[in-house]
């Protein structure tokens, strides 16, 4: 017996297909969603771990800031004791120069001169005064180079100038005169080995 089906089947089969497109579709986007979910996901992980290490830098950098700081001032508190130091070690050793540059003067000053300023720059002496004649100059120029302490004088200016004396009307003719000369250092000599006693023989 034949048997003729008379169903629609190609309806069917397009409406099998357009369920299966559907289906499939549904699918698709799940996977993709499942798929943007995981990415988003290590995505948010890597920013997270990135801002953590950011945030972990940024302090050791400001750690590292507060150290460089604290270096710098203590360099600096370095450097002012090191300048402390250089100022009182010099003190220490001019400290005599200036007492052996006031005794020679006292030694070596002439009469008829007298002494306007005198100002010292490390071993350089500088110094202003009036002498009666140039021949009182000279002297204390001669007397500066015998000086244990103090040499190479140099006569800078001598000139005529008038005077008024103290607690009277009448004016003094002098020359007033410039020279600089340096201050030395005695070496201290060296000392002498006893002599040796020679035996004695009978």
């Amino acid at each position: 017996m034949i048997r003729i089906n008379l169903l629609p089947h190609r309806a069917e089969k397009r409406k099998a297909r357009q369920i299966q497109f559907i289906v499939l579709s549904v699918l698709s986007l799940m996977a993709g969603a499942i798929v943007v979910g995981f990415v988003h996901a290590a995505i948010s992980t890597q920013i997270s771990y990135q801002e953590r290490r950011n945030a972990y830098l940024n302090q050791e950098i400001a750690i590292l800031d507060k150290q460089i700081d604290e270096i710098r001032k203590l360099r600096e508190q370095t450097q002012s004791l090191l300048s402390r130091k250089t100022v009182v070690e010099n003190l220490q050793s001019t400290r005599s120069d200036v007492v052996h540059l006031l005794d020679q003067m006292l030694r070596i000053l002439p009469d008829g001169v007298h002494l306007k300023s005198i100002k010292q720059n490390g071993y350089s002496i500088s110094m202003v005064g009036y002498a009666q004649s140039n021949a009182r100059v000279s002297t204390l120029m001669r007397s500066i180079e015998d000086s244990p302490w103090l040499d190479t004088p140099i006569l800078k200016e001598i000139h005529s100038v008038t005077l008024n004396s103290p607690g009277s009307r009448a004016s003094e003719r002098t020359n007033e005169f410039s020279l600089s000369f340096n201050l030395t250092k005695q070496a201290v000599p060296a000392a002498t080995p006893a002599p040796k006693k020679s035996d004695a023989k009978g």
